[in-house]
């Protein structure tokens, strides 16, 4: 193999035995094996080269590409990232909050109508041009546990409900560490409701500020570092994808790394 690779041997023994029991062996068996299959996928994800370019070492892109949108139908990317975070589940009982933006390439813009066009694609456009927002929610700076997309221009606020109703239940969490971007009376009765304490500092038009535990909130750097680690990988820290749901199972594979890195 003339390319780097990423997945290690020990990684690989944490993601088999998940893949296992997430596909269908149904048909006849593809020509790259699983694990130099999503070897692939990282290396597109890491470099963020057109998928033309994909090394010959992986065989015809076309083939990876077309499976990567399979699995991605199938659920198969989203389900391996929550088995994991299931699995390797911190210590911590906190959820941090927060989103990036990601500009979007060019090459992103071009969305067919059938497909509902570049509004549908969680594509939109802001004092910087086309970008896309990632809202994500997570434990630790390895674990996230929400990861939804909206337009660049889209506030944090209004898509808040969205990313907690895929925050796992279990094992409960007791605080919730956001910046004053999430400071709404609505966000902290629904953190009160799910049993969470809320660390949000107040905005500065509140007629009363709200006390909260500062030493908690130099905590929320956490969720920084996550979005730090996503950016490593070039096709997330740049959108080139025209559809949503491909550039979304790319952020979910590159989080089961990071977990199990």
């Amino acid at each position: 193999m003339s390319v780097r690779l990423l997945l290690t041997d020990e990684a690989w023994a944490e993601l088999a035995p998940i893949l296992a029991t997430l596909q269908s062996r149904a048909g006849r068996p593809p020509a790259l094996s699983d694990r130099l299959f999503i070897e692939a996928v990282l290396y597109r994800a890491r470099t963020g080269i057109p998928w033309r370019d994909l090394p010959e070492d992986f065989g015809h892109w076309d083939a990876v590409y077309n499976r990567l949108r399979r699995w991605e139908r199938r659920g198969i990317w989203r389900r391996l990232w929550e088995r994991l975070q299931a699995e390797e589940c911190p210590l911590t009982r906190h959820l941090f909050l927060d989103a990036t933006i990601v500009r979007a390439h060019q090459h992103a813009a071009g969305a067919l109508k059938k497909n509902g066009g570049p509004a549908a694609q969680a594509l939109g456009r802001s004092r910087g041009g086309l970008s896309t927002k990632i809202h994500a929610g997570c434990r630790d700076e390895r674990t996230g546990v929400a990861i939804v997309l909206t337009a660049g221009q889209c506030h944090e606020s209004p898509v808040f409900e969205t990313v907690l109703a895929q925050v796992p239940p279990e094992p409960p969490l007791t605080h919730a560490i956001m910046d004053k971007g999430y400071d709404s009376n609505d966000i902290r009765e629904q953190l009160l409701a799910h049993d969470m304490v809320p660390v949000i500092p107040s905005k500065s038009n509140r007629t009363a500020a709200i006390e909260y535990d500062h030493d908690l909130y130099r905590l929320r750097e956490k969720v920084e570092r996550f979005f730090n680690k996503l950016k490593q990988f070039r096709c997330i820290a740049t959108r080139y994808e025209q559809l949503s749901q491909t550039f979304l199972a790319l952020i979910h594979l590159v989080a089961a790394w990071i977990i199990i890195k």
